[in-house]
């Protein structure tokens, strides 16, 4: 069988947005010699931020996640993962992420969740796995798309084990 490049999901409600970001964080691709890239895309209130909360969750991040709009970047080191939460939305040029020194960030057992990733632009790395989210009524629509053999693998271990 071969591996779906993309997978469409559909969440009816945060808890399972959460979820994916729970599942994604339990497919992460165990052996990267740099960092893994997701990059989320989606209009505000389309579940960027509940899906990382899922995700950092499941890593063993305690207390509250934020997007971290005003800050930028948000550091988590959950052994043995580094994740790098990432909300570019207050970008005014792509120029700005340079003043973030993302490039010490870039390391393995890292991954950087970024949200508005085109605010960044050609400043910030491919995407291993591109995330559209869109706000629906009823139910949210959640688009993965595999742009690299990492982010492939990932979504095929995904796949694997999708309750979906």
């Amino acid at each position: 069988m071969t591996a779906a490049t993309t997978l469409a999901i559909v969440s009816l409600d945060e808890a399972f947005t959460e979820t994916i970001g729970a599942l994604l964080a339990q497919t992460i691709p165990p052996t990267v010699p740099r960092a893994l890239y997701v990059h989320l895309s989606g209009d505000l209130g389309a579940g960027k931020t509940t899906l990382v909360r899922g995700f950092l969750r499941a890593l063993g991040a305690t207390g509250a996640v934020r997007s971290p709009t005003y800050g930028l970047m948000e550091h988590y080191g959950l052994s043995p993962w580094t994740v790098l939460h990432l909300d570019l939305y207050r970008l005014r040029d792509p120029s700005e992420v340079l003043a973030l020194g993302l490039r010490d960030h870039d390391l393995p057992q890292s991954v950087w969740l970024i949200e508005w990733p085109e605010r960044g632009g050609a400043q910030l790395p491919a995407p291993d796995l591109q995330l559209e989210l869109e706000a629906r009524q009823p139910a949210h629509q959640i688009s993965l798309q595999a742009q690299s053999p990492q982010g492939l693998a990932w979504l095929t271990a995904l796949q694997s084990i999708r309750p979906f």
